[in-house]
C-alpha cells in the first residue's frame, strides 16, 4: 500500500502547490519542498527513500530530452563559445568555490565537493518561467547553459564520490581522461541513438507507436553513455537536439501533437514529484542531524547560497571582458552584452532539479559499508540553497529586470510572422496547379482561395501591416460563434446519449472530432 498512497500523495501535493502557488504568488516549487518536508511527519511515509540510481536514470532523461527538444538548436550556434563557457569552467568554479566553503565549515573534502557539484549546475526547467520576461538571447543562454552544465557537474559528483567512497584515485591524467570520454562520449552515444531513433520512426505511422519510441529514445542515449562510462546526460541533450531538427521532417501531425500533450504531462509531473521527494529527505535529513550538526548546516546554507551566487557574478564580470581583450574580431563585438544583461543573467541562476536529483543519489555507504560522511548535511544543504535561490532570487529578479530596462525582444513574433505569411502567400500561389493535380472542383477551389486570403489578410493587419481592424474583428466573432455553436453540438450529443439513443462509443467518435475543432479554434493567433 505503500506505493499507492506515494503516488496520491504526490498528486495531490502538485494540485495543492499549482492552486496555492497561484493564489499567494509563490513559486510552486517551493510550495512543494514545504509539503515534502510535512509529509515526512506522516509516520507511514517517514521511510521513503528513493534508490540512489533511480533519481539519476528516471527523472533526469525525460526532463533534459523534453527541454533540449524544445530548445533553439540556431541560437545555440551562434551563443556556443558563451555556452561552453558557462557549462564547464563556471560549474568547475562554482564546485571549488562551495568546496573550500563546506570544507571550513567542517564537512571532509570528498563530501564537500560532492556538494559543490550538486549545486553547481543550473536548472533548466526553472529558466522557463522567465521566458516571458528576457529576451530570446538570455533565455537561449540561460537554458541552454543548464543542459550541458549537467554533464560537467556529474563528472565532478562521480569523481567526488568514487574518491568518497574509495573507489577513484584523483590524478590529472586520470580526470583529464574522465572528461575527455564523458564528452566525447556522450556525443557519440547521443549521435548513435539519433540515428536510430530517426531510423526507427520512420517504420512507425501509429502515433502510439512513434511515442513510444519516442519515451524510449532518451533512456536508450542515457544507457548507451552509461555502458561507456561517458555522460548521459550529454548523450539525451544531444540526441534531443539532433531530434529538433529531423523530428518536423519526418513526424506526422497526430504523432507531433500527442508527443506535445504527453510530454508536457510527463515533465510537469516528474518535476513536481522531485520537489515533494526532496522536502520528505530533507526533513529525514534534519532528523539525522543532531543539534549542533543543524545549525552548522543552516549555517552551511547561508554560506553556500552567497558563494553560488558571488561566484556567478564573478564569472560574468570577468571571463567576458578578457574574451574582449584576447578576441577583437568584428562579429566579436556583435556578441558583446551590456552589464545590464549580464546582471540579469547573473540573477537568474536558479537551482532545481538536477541538483535534487544530485544530492539524492548520494550513496547511503561507502565500500567499507561505512555511512557515507555528510550525506544528511549534502541533502540538506542542497535542498536549503535550491529554496534560497528560488525564493530570494526570484522575489528580486523583477526588480532586477525593471532596473536594467532590456530592449523589448520581439524577435520571435517577428520570425512568426515571417513564417505565416510567406507560408500562405506560397500556397496560394501554388493552389492552382495543386488543385489540378488533385482534379478539384473549380467550385472547392474558389472557396480555398478565399480562405486562405482571408487568412493572409489577418496575418497582416495582425502584423501591423495595414490599420485595418474589421477583419480582426469580425475573425473574432467568428471564432466565438464557431466555439459557441460546438458547445451546442456537444450538448446535443450528450442529450442523444443520454437518451439511449447513441452508444457511449459514438459519442466519444464525435466528441473527439468537436474537441480537435475546438483546440484548432481556441490557439487560433488572432483570437490571443
Amino acid at each position: 500500500m505503500l506505493g499507492l498512497e506515494l503516488v496520491v500523495v504526490l498528486g495531490l501535493a502538485v494540485l495543492l502547490a499549482e492552486i496555492t502557488g497561484k493564489r499567494l504568488k509563490i513559486a510552486p516549487p517551493v510550495l512543494l519542498l514545504i509539503i515534502g518536508a510535512l509529509v515526512g511527519f506522516v509516520p507511514a511515509l517517514r521511510q521513503v527513500h528513493l534508490p540512489p540510481d533511480v533519481v539519476l536514470l528516471l527523472f533526469l532523461p525525460v526532463l533534459l530530452y523534453w527541454e533540449s527538444l524544445t530548445t533553439s538548436l540556431r541560437e545555440i550556434r551562434r551563443n556556443l563559445r558563451g555556452i561552453v563557457l558557462l557549462s564547464t569552467l563556471l560549474v568547475i568554479g562554482t564546485a571549488g568555490a562551495v568546496a573550500v566553503v563546506a570544507h571550513a565549515l567542517a564537512l571532509p573534502w570528498g563530501p564537500a565537493w560532492v556538494l559543490g557539484a550538486a549545486v553547481a549546475p543550473t536548472d533548466a526547467t526553472a529558466v522557463g518561467v522567465l521566458a516571458r520576461a528576457l529576451p530570446r538571447r538570455n533565455i537561449t543562454l540561460l537554458r541552454a547553459e543548464s543542459l550541458i552544465n549537467d554533464g560537467t557537474a556529474l563528472v565532478v559528483y562521480g569523481l567526488a564520490v568514487g574518491i568518497t567512497a574509495g573507489e577513484e584515485h584523483l590524478t590529472v591524467v586520470h580526470v583529464g581522461w574522465l572528461f575527455l570520454v564523458s564528452y566525447l562520449g556522450g556525443v557519440a552515444a547521443g549521435v548513435l541513438t539519433a540515428w536510430l531513433g530517426m531510423r526507427v520512426r520512420r517504420v512507425f505511422d501509429n502515433p502510439l507507436l512513434g511515442n513510444v519510441a519516442a519515451i524510449l529514445t532518451p533512456f536508450v542515449a542515457f544507457l548507451l553513455a552509461e555502458l561507456v562510462h561517458a555522460s548521459g546526460v550529454l548523450a539525451v541533450v544531444v540526441a534531443g537536439l539532433i531530434m529538433s531538427q529531423a523530428g518536423p521532417r519526418m513526424v506526422r501531425a497526430a504523432t507531433r501533437r500527442q508527443a506535445e500533450e504527453v510530454w508536457s504531462l510527463a515533465t510537469f509531473l516528474l518535476n513536481g514529484s522531485l520537489f515533494v521527494l526532496v522536502g520528505v529527505e530533507a526533513q529525514s535529513a534534519v532528523r539525522g542531524l543532531a543539534g549542533t550538526d543543524l545549525v552548522q548546516a543552516l549555517v552551511a546554507v547561508g554560506a553556500v547560497s552567497a558563494v553560488v551566487v558571488a561566484t556567478r557574478f564573478a564569472f560574468l564580470f570577468t571571463i567576458p571582458y578578457l574574451i574582449r581583450l584576447l578576441d577583437r574580431r568584428p562579429q566579436q563585438r556583435l556578441r558583446r552584452m551590456t552589464y545590464h544583461h549580464r546582471v540579469v543573467s547573473a540573477m537568474s541562476g536558479f537551482r532545481g532539479a538536477v541538483s535534487l536529483a544530485v544530492a539524492l543519489s548520494v550513496p547511503t555507504t561507502v565500500d567499507s559499508g561505512a555511512p557515507f560522511p555528510g550525506r544528511n548535511a549534502i541533502v540538506f544543504v542542497t535542498s536549503g540553497v535550491i529554496v534560497t535561490t528560488l525564493v530570494v532570487q526570484g522575489l528580486l529578479l523583477p526588480g532586477v529586470i525593471r532596473w536594467a530596462r532590456l530592449p523589448h525582444d520581439t524577435s520571435v513574433q517577428d520570425e512568426r510572422f515571417l513564417a505565416e505569411t510567406t507560408a500562405t502567400e506560397e500556397a496560394i500561389k501554388v493552389l492552382d496547379d495543386v488543385a489540378a493535380a488533385l482534379g478539384t472542383d473549380p467550385d472547392v477551389v474558389e472557396r480555398m482561395r478565399q480562405e486562405h486570403e482571408t487568412h493572409l489578410q489577418l496575418l497582416r493587419e495582425g502584423g501591423g501591416e495595414t490599420d485595418g481592424e474589421d477583419a480582426l474583428r469580425h475573425d473574432r466573432q467568428y471564432t466565438a460563434l464557431r466555439l459557441a455553436m460546438l458547445d451546442r453540438k456537444r450538448a446535443t450529443v450528450l442529450r442523444l446519449r443520454d437518451g439511449h439513443e447513441i452508444d457511449d462509443t459514438v459519442l466519444r467518435q464525435v466528441q473527439r472530432q468537436l474537441d480537435i475543432e475546438e483546440v484548432r479554434l481556441s490557439r487560433r493567433p488572432a483570437t490571443e
